[in-house]
């Protein structure tokens, strides 16, 4: 029987908007997408995260899953405390939760962590070198991932604290937590700093759309620079197995195949099939 996953947004609608106006849907809509082509005959259903909700509405699905967001949780804004009480209910709740992104970011503050800005500035389009630590290495969220990889990113915050019974999963040399596990009231949550979920062609999208902050952080000369990557990228998520491409960007099948790509995803919902995750 197919997992009941409750998909959760922490854009505000104009945020959405303005997503599906440069990469074609929301992120809580490129998510569920994902897991629908991971999980065929998946049962989703969707909320913003900063709508009311009760414990009963979160209790009847087996998992949730946090997609990205431009939400900075270091900012003392009305979203930034209605995604931290939100989540703070999923740990009371005590369903297993997983997120990407700015997800990691949510649950870590509301479960007394904190956040703040990446230096030297974004990870842009991809998280390189991400590494295990001590308990990463025998964590089942990365099962099947080898010693180091490369994944979608786009974010230009981190947690920079996690909080009490948390566990660093992974980190690479300038995002000091990439991956985390997150264990708070009743609840077990895992997370990337990283996108699994989204396609090459998304982040081709997410580059260009943000041309201009890629240029000034030095990533790239000008624009006609951001638009040949992206059209790399674009061709590569195309024709996943074309090495010449994923050689020239320096990526390989970690990145460059859905199922591989989607690693820590598929982890957690076997978790989630299995019953692991779910309170003593």
């Amino acid at each position: 029987m197919s997992p009941i996953i409750l998909v959760v947004s922490s854009e505000t609608p104009a945020q959405q908007n303005e997503r599906r106006s440069y990469a074609g849907q929301a992120s809580h809509e490129s998510y569920a997408a994902a897991l629908r082509r991971l999980r065929p005959g998946i049962e989703l259903d969707t909320v913003s995260c900063f709508e009311a909700g009760t414990l009963s509405d979160l209790a009847r699905h087996d998992g949730i899953v946090f997609a990205g967001s431009p939400i900075q949780m270091h900012e003392d804004s009305a979203e930034a405390r209605a995604a931290a009480r939100f989540m703070a209910q999923v740990f009371e709740a005590g369903v297993p939760a997983f997120g990407s992104c700015a997800g990691l970011q949510i649950a870590a503050v509301a479960a007394g962590g904190a956040t703040g800005p990446r230096h030297p500035g974004a990870e842009v389009a991809f998280a390189r070198d991400i590494t295990r630590t001590e308990a990463g290495t025998r964590h089942p969220m990365l099962d099947g991932r080898p010693a180091t990889w490369t994944a979608p990113a786009m974010h230009s915050s981190v947690v920079t604290r996690l909080p009490a019974g948390a566990s660093s999963l992974a980190a690479n040399p300038d995002t000091p937590i990439e991956a985390a596990e997150i264990r708070h009231g009743r609840g077990t949550f895992w997370g990337v700093q990283y996108h699994p979920e989204l396609s090459l062609a998304e982040i081709a999208a997410s580059t260009v759309h943000q041309a201009d902050d890629v240029i000034d952080q030095g990533l790239a000369r000008d624009r006609r620079d951001v638009e040949a990557m992206a059209a790399r990228l674009r061709d590569l998520d195309a024709a996943p197995t074309r090495v010449d491409i994923a050689w020239q960007l320096g990526l390989n099948a970690e990145i460059a195949l859905f199922e591989r790509r989607m690693r820590e995803i598929a982890n957690f919902l076997n978790a989630v099939q299995a019953g692991t995750l779910r309170p003593l």
